[in-house]
């Protein structure tokens, strides 16, 4: 895999946006409960998002986390394959962080909609 300008200048930028993506967030925080099955992580953050996230997305998002060792992915030798998604101690302490930006963004939520609201209401008047 060849290494971008930017990403070789800056490659805590590239880590950074893996973490906070759409997809990379609702992963760590489920995997921040228990290890879970691709199709269970599927199902639960279908949950979050109500629209889901297809099969394609998930996957790369798994390979783009398992890559940076976030994600832990254990593939078991049975029939029919069993592969299980877990947190790496690095993914855990990431997946802490988001947690905690996520559970404040919840609280504030309502702040923001105001600000939101007097912001649009202000460029309405000019």
């Amino acid at each position: 895999m060849t290494v971008s300008a930017s990403e070789a200048r800056c490659p805590y930028r590239l880590v950074l946006e893996h973490v906070t993506s759409r997809w990379g967030v609702l992963v760590l925080m489920e995997l921040l409960d228990r290890p879970h099955r691709f199709s269970e992580l599927r199902r639960a953050i279908d949950g979050y998002e109500g629209r889901g996230v297809s099969e394609k997305m998930l996957a790369q998002t798994l390979q783009t986390l398992e890559r940076d060792g976030l994600v832990h992915r254990d593939a078991k030798p049975v029939i029919p394959p069993r592969v299980d998604y877990s947190l790496t101690d690095l993914g855990r302490e990431a997946a802490v962080q988001v947690r905690s930006l996520a559970r404040w963004t919840r609280r504030r939520l309502d702040d923001v909609e105001r600000a939101r609201r007097a912001y649009d209401e202000a460029r309405a008047a000019s």
